[in-house]
């Protein structure tokens, strides 16, 4: 069980969210506070491990609060402020939610709470990407908060997964098949063992030696279908 202390200047904005959070499970709403001082004062007596955080209050910046504190809480952002979003990240935040946000999208950020370290092989239909999703990759001091749909493919390297968007490749920590159960199947195709790569990224499509496909994809890079995956690659293009 978590407990939960919001903070929040807007009362309607507090109301709703308290409402939302009635009905998730294991998290506990303690307090609310409506500026930084307040919040202050009630994470000393409460002693939360969640935070709903706002940033813009009226007393100061809600990243610069959560700086201050030893140890931090976890903390879900709520603002209305989408360029804020890397640096949230980069204070380890479990989820930044733009308002207005709906009851499942905050489900979906609860969910991370309760996750293993480990993403497990399986997921639920409600936990499925879709193109317009974003997710965060910190690789060395470089930060991004990608969407799906830049996502020209997805290569293996090893326990990392390299993802090549608008020129760049980041590694993020996790395996192929980790990232695979979470995609859009009629948008990605796992091409081979290395490579899923985005279908509509397909600029032309080859025969190799091999006696399989050769993709070559919208950055130029040159993609082989393996001899297992070409029958299942021709029927999803097939008349």
């Amino acid at each position: 069980m978590h407990k939960a202390i919001i903070i929040e200047d807007s009362r309607l904005a507090r109301l709703e969210l308290k409402s939302q959070l009635a009905k998730i499970e294991n998290i506990s709403l303690v307090a609310e506070a409506e500026n930084i001082e307040q919040a202050s004062q009630l994470i000393a007596q409460h002693q939360p491990d969640l935070l709903f955080l706002d940033i813009n209050l009226p007393d100061g910046n809600g990243l610069e609060f959560l700086a201050t504190l030893t140890p931090a809480p976890k903390v879900i952002f709520t603002t209305a402020f989408e360029q804020y979003a890397l640096q949230a990240f980069e204070q380890n935040a479990v989820d930044y939610l733009l308002k207005p946000f709906t009851l499942e999208r905050l489900q979906s950020a609860c969910k991370k709470l309760f996750a293993d370290n480990a993403e497990p092989i399986a997921h639920k239909e409600d936990d499925l990407m879709t193109l317009d999703s974003r997710f965060f990759v910190k690789d060395g001091q470089k930060c991004w908060l990608i969407q799906l749909a830049q996502v020209e493919q997805f290569q293996s390297m090893g326990n990392y997964t390299q993802v090549h968007f608008e020129q760049q490749k980041p590694l993020v920590y996790r395996t192929l098949a980790q990232i695979e159960a979470r995609l859009p199947k009629d948008m990605f195709f796992r091409v081979n063992r290395s490579h899923i790569v985005q279908l509509s990224y397909i600029d032309n499509v080859d025969l190799c030696a091999s006696g399989g496909l050769e993709l070559t994809m919208k950055s130029g890079a040159v993609v082989e279908v393996s001899r297992r995956q070409t029958s299942q690659f021709k029927a999803i293009f097939s008349l």
